[in-house]
């Protein structure tokens, strides 16, 4: 299930959304070119964008530099990081539509596997798959605690009661980024049961608030 310090990084995104005056209330279809909510949907995805990276690699990667020779302390300039946030939030506008992203959101605040199940443990037990579950240990978005809760849950998985816990700099994007260790593991997935019952995957992209 979506957990409350999740519900809470969505809630906030989706207020930056609806609190843009160019919203509109999810009216804004018949406005012109560049004038719906494209401010608040950036900032949503500059919010989200927070929890897919991690401390460790936006640190390193950014230290306090300057994005020119301006100077941000007062002088009109701006951090690195900054603009790095405006880049993929503006980027985002030009192909996403802001209630498209307000729909998503809430559907991942609503999921819970435990609903009308009893709870999660016993929709859990219903998996008769083998199963990889599989989380990154900087990973802000989905934290491996869930990982293990998945992996206590599922009867048949490859590593038991604990989950397997990837390191990386990347957080919730490693899942992405370490493609040789992830695809080590899934092939260690593909390997446990051929020609056998379906094999499932559950990384930390496709946790219990997936």
């Amino acid at each position: 299930m979506t957990t409350a310090d999740q519900v809470a990084l969505n809630t906030v995104q989706l207020e930056t959304i609806r609190i843009d005056p160019r919203f509109a209330g999810g009216e804004y279809y018949d406005a012109d070119d560049g004038e719906g909510p494209h401010r608040g949907l950036a900032l949503a995805r500059r919010i989200a964008l927070l929890n897919y990276r991690s401390p460790i690699e936006l640190n390193q990667r950014f230290q306090r530099s300057w994005q020119s020779d301006r100077s941000p302390l007062g002088h009109g300039g701006r951090f690195a990081v900054e603009s790095y946030l405006d880049f993929h939030g503006n980027k985002f506008t030009r192909r996403f539509d802001a209630n498209s992203y307000l729909t998503l959101v809430e559907a991942m605040n609503s999921h819970d596997i435990g609903r009308d199940r009893g709870s999660v443990e016993e929709a859990l037990r219903r998996v008769t798959a083998t199963s990889l579950v599989l989380g990154i240990d900087t990973d802000r978005l989905f934290p491996v605690d869930g990982q293990h809760r998945i992996a206590r849950g599922i009867e048949n998985t490859l590593d038991g009661d604990e989950a397997v816990v990837l390191t990386s700099d990347f957080g919730h994007d490693g899942f992405l980024i370490e493609t040789e260790a992830v695809g080590g593991h899934l092939r260690r997935l593909l390997d446990a049961a051929p020609g056998g019952p379906a094999t499932s995957a559950v990384l930390s992209a496709h946790s219990e608030s997936t």
